[in-house]
C-alpha cells in the first residue's frame, strides 16, 4: 500500500504526520536520557552507601572483621560496589548506543524530510501555475467569443439597416471578422494550454507526487524501524549486565552462606578470654565474724599477696573481677594491664611484628653487602666506603630490634609460665634467628634481666653480638662468578646518565642484557657488551627475564 496512490491529496496531513514522527523520536530520546541519569544517580547512591559502611582504618570495626558475619558483610559491600558499576555501565551504553545514535539520526531525518517536502511543494506550485495559465486562456477565449458574437450582431444590424452607408456596413463587417479571428486564436491557445495542463496534471498525480510520497513513506518507515531498534537495544543493555549482576548476587549469597555461628562464638572466647580461674565458693560465716573467701588464684587477697579483712556480704560493693576494669589509654608497654590470655596474644603479635622488621633490615643489609663487595672488586664502579654508613645504621637498627624482641619474649615467657633458666638455651626463638646460618647470635637472657622484685631491666646483654660476614667471604663468593651469565633482557624506559661509579649510562629505548636481578636495593645489574656493564635504577628499565636461564 503506497502513500503516493492512496494519499495523493493528503500532502498537508503527511507533513503534519512526519513532523509528529520526529517529535516522537525526540521524546523517546529524552526518555532514554532521563533513564540514563537515573542509573547514574542510582549507581552513585549505591557506591556511597557501600563506602559509608566500609570499615574505617584504625577503628573498632577492624577488630570486628575477625567474625565471619562481619567478613560476610564486607564481602557483600564489595559485591554491592560492583553491582553499582553495572548500573554505571547501563547508563554508559544507553548514552553511546541509543542517545547519541538517535540524536544524530534525528538531525539527518529533519534534513531529509525538509528536502522531500520542498520537492513536493515545488511540484504543487508548478501544477498550480499551469492551472492558472489554463484558466487565463480559458477566460480570454470566452471573452473573445462574446466580443465576436457582439460584433457579428452589430454587423447584421448594420447590414439590414437601409439608412446606413455602405462604408459603415463594410467597417462593421471587418470588425466582426477580426473578432472572429481573435476568438479562433484564443480557442487554439486555450486548447493548447488545456492539453499541456492535462499532461502535466497526469504526470503530477501519477508520477511526481507518488515518487515524492514514496520517499517520504520510506523515510517514515525507517524512522519507525530505528525507534524499534532503539527500544530493543534499551532492553539488551539491561540484559547484557544480567550475568555480572547475577554473579554479584551470587557473591552476596556465598558471603551469607560463609557465616559460621560456631566459629564466631569461638572467636568471642579467643577475644575476651582472660585466663583467670573463677573465684571459689564463699564460706558460710556467722554474721558476727568477718566474711572470708576460699583461696583461689584469682581472689583479691591472693592476687595481691596480702590478706585484708573483708566486709560482710550484705555491705560488699566491690567487684569480683578487678582485672576487667577498662583501661583508659594505651596501657603499659608490657601489656600488664590486660588479662593473661589477652596479654599473651598481644605480646606474640608484637614479637611477630618486630621479627618482620628485622627480616626487612636483614634483606637491606644483604643487598648493601653485595654491592659493597662488587665495589671492592671493581673500584671503578663505586667507592666501597660509601656503603659503610648505611651498613652501620642498619646494623644498629637490627641490634635495637633484637633487643626489643628479647624484651617482649621475656615478658611472653613470664606470661606462659616457662621462664628459661640461665643454663638452658632460649626456649622461644623466632624462625628468623634460626635461619641466619649462625650469622646472628642471640642470647635471650630474660631471666638475667629480671630484678629480685620481678621487674625487668633494660640493660643490653654483653653476649648479644651481630656477626657480619667478612669482605673476604664475599670476595671468595664473587671470584666464582667473574663473568655472570645473562638471565634476560631489559629496555630502558628513561635516559640515565650514570655519573656515579659502578653505574652505566643508558639511552631511552636502549636494549641491554640483564645479568643480576634487583635484590631489594633498587638497582639492576646490566651488560651492554663484554666490556661495559654496571648498575641502573630498576625503575628506569622494563625487565624481561629468561625463565630457563634464571632456573639454570
Amino acid at each position: 500500500m503506497s502513500w503516493g496512490t492512496e494519499l495523493w491529496d493528503q500532502f498537508d496531513n503527511l507533513e503534519k504526520h512526519t513532523q509528529w514522527g520526529i517529535e516522537f523520536a525526540e521524546k523517546y530520546t529524552k526518555f532514554v536520557k532521563e533513564r540514563s541519569e537515573i542509573e547514574i544517580n542510582y549507581a552513585k547512591q549505591i557506591r556511597n552507601l557501600s563506602k559509608k559502611y566500609q570499615p574505617k582504618k584504625n577503628s573498632r570495626e577492624d577488630e570486628e572483621n575477625k567474625y565471619t558475619s562481619c567478613r560476610a558483610f564486607l564481602a557483600a559491600l564489595n559485591e554491592l560496589n560492583d553491582y553499582a558499576g553495572q548500573h554505571e555501565l547501563i547508563a554508559e551504553n544507553l548514552t553511546s548506543q541509543i542517545i547519541s545514535e538517535l540524536t544524530r539520526y534525528i538531525q539527518e531525518l529533519k534534513t531529509e524530510r525538509k528536502s522531500h517536502f520542498h520537492d513536493g511543494r515545488k511540484a504543487q506550485q508548478h501544477i498550480e501555475n499551469s492551472w492558472k495559465q489554463l484558466e487565463s486562456s480559458k477566460r480570454r477565449f470566452e471573452r473573445d467569443c462574446k466580443e465576436a458574437d457582439r460584433a457579428q450582431q452589430y454587423f447584421d444590424k448594420m447590414d439590414a439597416d437601409i439608412n446606413v452607408t455602405k462604408a459603415d456596413v463594410e467597417k462593421a463587417r471587418q470588425q466582426a471578422q477580426m473578432r472572429h479571428q481573435m476568438a479562433a486564436d484564443s480557442k487554439g491557445e486555450y486548447s493548447a494550454y488545456l492539453q499541456k495542463f492535462n499532461q502535466e496534471q497526469n504526470e503530477h498525480y501519477y508520477t511526481l507526487i507518488p515518487h515524492i510520497f514514496q520517499r517520504i513513506q520510506e523515510m517514515e518507515e525507517k524512522r519507525i524501524e530505528r525507534v524499534g531498534e532503539s527500544m530493543k537495544t534499551f532492553a539488551e543493555v539491561d540484559r547484557q549486565v544480567l550475568p555480572i549482576v547475577g554473579k554479584c548476587l551470587d557473591g552476596m549469597t556465598k558471603a551469607a552462606e560463609s557465616i559460621e555461628p560456631k566459629t564466631d562464638s569461638k572467636q568471642v572466647v579467643e577475644s575476651y578470654k582472660s585466663g583467670f580461674e573463677p573465684p571459689g565458693d564463699v564460706e558460710f560465716e556467722d554474721y558476727s565474724q568477718p566474711m572470708k573467701r576460699t583461696v583461689s588464684e584469682s581472689s583479691l587477697s591472693n592476687s595481691r599477696g596480702e590478706s585484708k579483712p573483708e566486709k560482710p556480704v550484705s555491705k560488699s560493693k566491690g567487684k569480683l573481677w578487678p582485672f576487667i576494669k577498662k583501661n583508659k589509654g594505651s596501657g603499659p608497654e608490657d601489656f600488664s594491664h590486660l588479662p593473661p590470655e589477652q596479654r599473651r596474644k598481644k605480646l606474640q603479635a608484637k614479637i611477630d611484628d618486630i621479627n618482620k622488621d628485622i627480616q626487612k633490615e636483614m634483606d637491606q643489609k644483604d643487598a648493601l653487602t653485595k654491592m659493597k663487595d662488587v665495589y671492592v672488586k671493581n673500584p671503578q664502579m663505586g667507592d666501597p666506603s660509601s656503603v659503610d654508613p648505611r651498613l652501620a645504621e642498619i646494623g644498629q637498627a637490627i641490634e635495637k630490634l633484637q633487643i626489643e624482641a628479647q624484651k617482649f619474649e621475656g615478658w611472653l615467657a613470664e606470661v606462659e609460665g616457662r621462664l628459661p633458666a640461665k643454663s638452658d638455651p632460649p626456649r622461644r626463638q623466632s624462625g628468623l634467628y634460626e635461619t641466619q646460618n649462625n650469622t646472628t647470635t642471640v642470647n635471650n637472657c630474660a631471666q638475667d634481666r629480671e630484678s629480685p622484685d620481678g621487674s625487668y631491666t633494660e640493660e643490653q646483654s654483653s653476649e648479644t653480638q651481630i656477626k657480619v660476614p667478612s669482605t673476604q667471604e664475599f670476595d671468595d663468593e664473587f671470584d666464582d662468578e667473574e663473568t655472570l651469565p645473562t638471565i634476560g633482557t631489559c629496555k630502558a624506559l628513561y635516559p640515565f646518565e650514570g655519573h656515579n661509579e659502578g653505574t652505566i649510562a643508558v639511552a631511552e629505548g636502549e636494549l641491554l642484557y640483564v645479568i643480576e636481578e634487583d635484590k631489594g636495593d633498587g638497582w639492576t645489574r646490566v651488560r651492554r657488551n663484554e666490556e661495559e656493564e654496571g648498575y641502573v635504577p630498576t625503575s628506569y628499565v622494563e625487565v624481561f627475564l629468561d625463565t630457563n636461564a634464571k632456573d639454570s
